[in-house]
């Protein structure tokens, strides 16, 4: 998957929780871990998780946990999996960073979205920074490290506007991307008196 992922694919929530054999009477708080670094901290997870016992926290990809945790009773991790669109299809809540296949799969739901963390690429945090100015996640650049800090962030993303949120993602970006290219170069090719040959 890349950047463009089929994001018009995604099933709706009940037949992904049916293929994943999920219950469909669960609010499922769903982890996204990319392969990037050592992996998600889970210790800021935990506490996210006991804050939020009516919720089921499930993580997928990579994830770095700290020999002093002790693990909630309400998360599980489902490590590397082939099938993340349905996962997340599958979510009521969404926990992830902010790389460019993520945020397309995410971007493209209604679901409330936290972004939690500082990332050493400034397109990451751009993006980051933008959604959460526009009121379509709720970001931070640090973990939250209580429960008030969770909750806060939760009520923030519950209310933020969801619904614009889809609007950002192209759903045939591939095609959009070579007719702007096209138009591009038209426009550079009508300036110039000949075409410049490469040296060589």
């Amino acid at each position: 998957a890349g950047v463009g992922v089929a994001v018009d694919r995604l099933s709706d929530r009940a037949e992904a929780r049916s293929r994943l054999n999920l219950p469909a009477d669960v609010e499922i708080v769903l982890v996204i871990s990319g392969s990037g670094g050592t992996g998600t901290p889970t210790a800021p997870l935990t506490i996210g998780a006991r804050a939020d016992a009516a919720g089921t926290w499930i993580t997928i990809g990579e994830i770095a946990s700290q020999w002093h945790e002790t693990p909630p009773w309400n998360m599980r991790h489902a490590g590397w999996v082939n099938n993340p669109a349905d996962w997340i299809a599958a979510a009521d809540r969404i926990i992830s960073s902010c790389g460019n296949t993520t945020a397309h799969m995410v971007g493209a739901t209604d679901k409330p979205w936290i972004v939690p963390e500082w990332r050493y690429f400034d397109e990451q945090l751009c993006k980051a920074h933008t959604l959460g100015r526009e009121r379509e996640a709720a970001c931070c650049e640090h973990w939250p490290s209580c429960a008030e800090s969770w909750r806060a962030m939760w009520e923030c993303a519950q209310h933020f506007d969801r619904g614009a949120r889809t609007r950002l993602v192209a759903h045939d970006p591939a095609e959009e991307a070579a007719t702007w290219l096209d138009i591009l170069a038209s426009s550079l090719w009508a300036g110039a008196d000949r075409p410049v040959m490469p040296a060589g």
